[in-house]
């Protein structure tokens, strides 16, 4: 039985997290970490019993966590990773906005555990993705559109950064972007990895969703993911909880897992 803590318990995912982990064969709730567990008390947790619950993550310690998911915000979670690689506990990192520098600070510090941080984990956003990178080869132009809920603070998605890294590196020919005039700032998106455009769109009523469009003469190629519950996460967050012990090191994206 692996034990698990939860980091972020309190917030959407977190609780999903929670619950999916309770619920999971093979795995153990034993932890939950929020800042914010001081004003909701344990109103969120009434039927995890024994469940130590805590504003800091030394209670992972106290419980014998071998495992901690991480779902809250870049800035958190940077010294929620130093704090976990240092204490030799193994993380599964849902977390987005985590920078080049930080996946690279997790590298060289996560020695004694292991790591494993993907931009996403549901199934279908990562077939998307693999779906994007073999068809890139074969068109002239990209763009990547990411839709999602109105409480996301960080913009693109680290989806959508993956999505425009991984067609970049497969193919290097693309067609120069014709606009020479801009009439407002901004309207055609952030400029991604080869230059491809990355555009976010921030509504009430979405959930996380995705679009990749490919063009070449005369026709096009859009491939579309969405989730529309977080449900649709825990597929892969539980069987990052499961491989992480034997994932060396730092793993980045769900790929690996799945053999894509």
């Amino acid at each position: 039985m692996i034990k698990v803590g939860v980091l972020g318990a309190a917030g959407r995912m977190g609780l999903t997290v929670c619950a999916a982990v309770k619920s999971e064969p093979g795995l153990s709730l034993v932890a939950a970490v929020d800042p914010d567990v001081a004003e909701v008390g344990h109103a969120p947790f009434p039927k995890l019993d024994g469940l130590l619950i805590s504003e800091s993550p030394e209670v992972l310690l106290e419980a014998e966590v071998e495992v901690a998911v991480d779902f809250t915000v870049a800035v958190a979670a940077r010294e929620n990773l130093r704090f976990l690689a240092s204490s030799g506990i193994h993380a599964v990192v849902g977390t987005t906005g985590l920078s080049v520098a930080d996946l690279q600070r997790a590298r060289a510090d996560f020695q004694r555990s292991n790591c494993i941080v993907a931009p996403n984990f549901a199934i279908s956003a990562v077939l998307a993705m693999r779906f994007a990178e073999l068809a890139a080869p074969f068109f002239d132009s990209a763009e990547v559109i990411e839709l999602h809920h109105d409480a996301k603070v960080d913009a693109p998605s680290g989806t959508a950064l993956m999505t425009a890294e991984r067609i970049a590196e497969s193919s290097k020919e693309w067609n120069p972007d014709p606009t020479r005039n801009e009439v407002l700032p901004g309207a055609r998106g952030g400029k991604g990895p080869g230059g491809i455009r990355v555009h976010s769109v921030r509504l009430a009523g979405l959930m996380a969703h995705q679009e990749v469009i490919l063009g070449a003469k005369g026709q096009s190629l859009t491939i579309r993911q969405d989730s529309y519950d977080r449900q649709c996460f825990m597929p892969g967050v539980m069987l990052a909880v499961k491989a992480v012990s034997e994932r060396p090191g730092l793993t980045v994206g769900l790929e690996p897992l799945l053999g894509l």
